[in-house]
């Protein structure tokens, strides 16, 4: 069973997934994860960036349960989620660990008041609170959201996309959570409100003790609302560590490739990305070998012929020692590993 540290919440070790495609004959796995270990502390929002294709939603739902692990566990306040079996202790946890959807819509039923899925969670996960109390909740939490209580009696269609997703955070806020599991919530949002809900969940995080997952292929809103910084590719971690270590110094190519990415106010009219370079991951029957390496114009003999593996650049394989709150800075990239400078793409 994994072991948390002090001040972990959620420790998932040598995470893996796969998934069977095509026909009998012609039979191939997807690896949409492979071999993940992290980490998500208390108070804390750990912002999984990557590419589409890169795993991080699949992570998301192996959190929430909805998929088994191929391999690999996942341990919760210290009890692996394989134990949890009985009714009780499967409310118990939904309702610790919720997840707040992409599109905010798809989790309302636009027949009933936005009231209905509100009350549904707090008789579901709270039962023991009276009719006046659940609507007293109701009303606190939708205003710690940044929604009036008036908002409980509109319908799903009257309200807009930054409201519907402050509703979808509303939703898990009223189980008590301890653990938020945001799969790209802003990314429907106009740009223009998206600031808004970034301040939510730095709120949530400040006031109410939640920790977050923020799910995201905008690695510029990362930055703003995230303490640490999980960086995937093709179902593996590229990259981890402090949000500003790794966004300042970005030790991996792809790291480099994705803030590369990120358009410049500053920058000429023509100048080219550089993010179509080379081929799309494989991740269907990879072969070994760092899975970027048909992108990365660093690469060496090394990278064609054995995986990279995630370790701290500072200390070696492992990371920081256990129990000493040290957040290390890591990549899986045998270049970086090597003490070479790592400079593949300009940000």
């Amino acid at each position: 069973m994994p072991e948390l540290q002090s001040g972990e919440l959620l420790r998932a070790e040598h995470l893996t997934r796969h998934f069977k495609i095509g026909g009998a004959l012609a039979r191939a796995t997807l690896h949409a994860v492979d071999d993940v270990n992290f980490a998500i502390g208390q108070r804390e929002i750990v912002a999984l960036a990557g590419e589409s294709g890169s795993g991080k939603s699949t992570i998301a739902r192996l959190l929430a349960r909805v998929y088994k692990p191929t391999a690999g566990k996942i341990a919760y306040e210290g009890r692996p989620l394989s134990s949890i079996r009985s009714r009780g202790d499967r409310l118990r946890y939904s309702g610790q660990v919720p997840m707040v959807f992409q599109d905010p819509f798809a989790s309302m039923n636009p027949v009933f008041r936005v009231s209905h899925g509100v009350m549904r969670n707090l008789k579901l996960h709270r039962p023991e609170l009276s009719a006046k109390q659940r609507d007293d909740e109701a009303a606190r939490v939708f205003e710690v959201v940044g929604l009036g209580a008036d908002m409980l009696q509109r319908y799903p269609y009257e309200l807009s996309g930054g409201q519907r997703q402050r509703v979808g955070f509303a939703q898990a806020l009223v189980t008590r959570p301890k653990l938020i599991l945001a799969d790209e919530p802003v990314s429907m949002l106009d740009v223009s409100i998206r600031i808004g809900l970034l301040n939510l969940m730095a709120k949530l995080r400040d006031e109410e003790g939640v920790s977050i997952l923020y799910i995201t292929h905008d690695i510029a809103s990362a930055r703003y609302v995230a303490d640490r910084l999980i960086v995937m590719y093709a179902g593996q971690i590229a990259e981890s560590g402090p949000i500003e270590e790794v966004l300042s110094a970005p030790r991996h190519p792809y790291t480099q490739l994705l803030l590369s990415a990120v358009p410049d106010p500053r920058a000429p009219l023509n100048v080219e990305a550089e993010t179509d370079r080379g081929e799309p991951p494989k991740v269907i029957d990879p072969t070994p070998g760092c899975r970027f390496r048909w992108r990365c114009p660093l690469a060496i003999e090394v990278c064609e012929h054995v995986d990279p593996v995630l370790e701290d650049l500072a200390g070696g394989p492992g990371g920081a020692p256990p129990g000493s709150g040290k957040q290390s800075h890591a990549a899986a990239c045998h270049v970086a590993q090597s003490g070479a400078e790592v400079k593949a793409f300009s940000a």
